[in-house]
């Protein structure tokens, strides 16, 4: 058996990883969802796309629905389609509840139970790959929270200078 080098045996958890890459897209989703104005919600670049209040309610109920099947515990929002949700307040509100709801479940996630497997799609995938099919959605939606961002003039948060 190899040795562990000093660099290996500090490499943070697994689950820390993913709870990190999470981290920051939330951050930029959430920064996107406030720099837009509310005038904008509405907004779509082309008639066969979500505008982009569309796109947020998207990813509130993407939110619940991965992060509930992680937790082992039915969709609270189940009801809800934040899709349909048009004021900024209303899908910020939304969005920040969804986000707070799967930093739970980042939070309490451990190696150990990462691997323990759950039916989601209609496939069996292990905890840790919804979690981080959850971080892997928000950054494709993200993409096009951008573009929506930038046609808009607005510089999106993952570009915007250090404050």
């Amino acid at each position: 058996m190899a040795a562990v080098t000093p660099a290996l045996a500090q490499a943070p958890p697994f689950t820390a990883i993913v709870r990190t890459s999470w981290d920051g897209i939330k951050k930029n989703v959430a920064a996107s969802a406030a720099a837009m104005p509310e005038a904008d919600y509405g907004f779509k670049p082309a008639p066969t796309v979500r505008t982009f209040g569309q796109i947020l309610g998207h990813l509130a109920n993407e939110h619940y629905l991965m992060c509930s099947g992680v937790k082992g515990e039915k969709n609270p929002q189940e009801a809800t389609d934040y899709e349909k949700t048009n004021s900024k307040a209303e899908l910020s509100a939304a969005l920040a509840a969804s986000i707070a709801y799967c930093d739970a479940v980042y939070g309490a996630m451990t190696d150990g139970a990462a691997f323990a497997t759950l039916e989601l799609f209609g496939s069996k995938f292990s905890k840790v790959a919804v979690l981080q099919l959850n971080v892997t959605h928000d950054s494709e939606h993200y993409g096009n929270l951008v573009t929506y961002l930038r046609i808009k003039g607005i510089v999106p948060p993952s570009s915007a200078p250090a404050k």
